[in-house]
């Protein structure tokens, strides 16, 4: 078992299916339920359909991500929200009444969490390569839909009252960019050029400055979702449901909104303005954002950027990170550049 991250990722999601289709009892859902694997990047999601045609989607979480505690505190905040009127896939308890299970398999090498959802039916606004999936006139319109249901969530998250034990990792400094930010070493990203690291420990230096002076106030930090991501949000109606919880943690406000619009700057977007002139328009029709905390949002790009090298550097053996990291490196040094450039002027 051993061997197990040496296998391909088709094998390792045939393992992690396995593990899967034995969780379903668990559920009650019988072991001749249709199992299909809809994702495998950082969790194996599965979509299960029972023999009554009811369908939910389970998550086989990567190993050593989150404690058992950080994963109840997901699923509690989601439960949560959704009862806030903010709709997320609802969680479903298994038959002792907890909300998710850690499972064995033996071929796999270690327990995995495993949870279940309801199936939510809506297509995606699109994804972080290929950007957003309609027409420049929808896309506008979508995003001021987005930035409410962001302001939303930010509003219940400060009037929450957290449950005992409540625990989540922290987008904060030392975890952003301390000596080992959660998403890992990004300055040691290996396809970049050492004036390409002098560069970006530069700007490393720079953020970290002015987040110091920024503070963590609770109308600038809080609980944040960290993935408003265009895969992340579906389409219901004339609305949006949000998915995907597993980066939720504590944060600026404003990191959340600089991960919702960067994909603008890898897709080089030629509406990327009007796109985030809505998502602020809504934004601030549920939530104060005074100009002051919106003078910070270059920084909180950059610092996403950033973020997204330390992501590629300890994901590097996937397909996924080896496709964006020429995109990621091109983008992040130029946001690099200018940011610098512009603090130059401004001193």
């Amino acid at each position: 078992m051993s061997d197990f991250y040496q296998l391909a990722a088709d094998e390792q999601a045939q393992r992690l299916g396995q593990l899967a289709r034995a969780a379903l009892r668990h559920w009650g859902v019988g072991e001749n339920a249709r199992l299909q694997l809809l994702k495998y990047r950082e969790n194996a999601v599965f979509s299960v359909t029972g023999a009554d045609g009811d369908r939910f989607a389970m998550r086989v979480h990567r190993a050593g991500y989150h404690s058992d505690d950080e994963l109840r505190s997901e699923l509690q905040w989601m439960d949560a929200l959704n009862r806030a009127g903010i709709k997320t896939p609802d969680v479903i308890a298994a038959n002792d009444g907890a909300l998710f299970k850690v499972v064995d398999e033996t071929s796999v090498p270690e327990p995995r969490q495993v949870d279940l959802l309801a199936w939510v039916d809506g297509e995606s606004l699109g994804s972080v390569e290929e950007g957003a999936s309609a027409d420049a006139e929808e896309v506008v319109k979508q995003y001021r839909t987005v930035g409410e249901l962001m302001a939303r969530l930010h509003n219940q998250a400060q009037g929450w009252q957290k449950p005992e034990g409540f625990s989540r990792h922290a987008w904060d400094i030392a975890g952003l960019l301390g000596e080992q930010p959660f998403w890992g070493r990004f300055w040691e990203l290996e396809p970049l050029s050492p004036e390409q690291v002098a560069l970006i420990q530069q700007a490393r230096s720079a953020v970290r400055e002015r987040l110091e002076r920024f503070g963590q106030g609770e109308d600038r930090y809080g609980l944040i979702h960290c993935d408003f991501l265009p895969e992340n949000l579906l389409r219901d109606g004339d609305g949006v449901r949000l998915i995907d919880f597993d980066d939720a943690g504590f944060g600026w406000h404003l990191f959340d909104i600089a991960t919702s619009l960067f994909y603008l700057a890898l897709t080089g977007d030629e509406n990327s303005d009007a796109i985030q002139n809505a998502f602020i328009e809504g934004y601030r029709s549920r939530r104060e954002l005074p100009d002051s905390h919106l003078a910070m949002l270059p920084t909180f790009f950059l610092l996403r950027g950033l973020v997204y090298l330390g992501w590629a550097h300890t994901r590097k053996e996937t397909e996924t990170a080896q496709e964006l990291t020429p995109l990621l490196i091109e983008a992040v040094t130029a946001l690099a550049t200018d940011y610098l450039d512009n603090l130059t002027g401004e001193s």
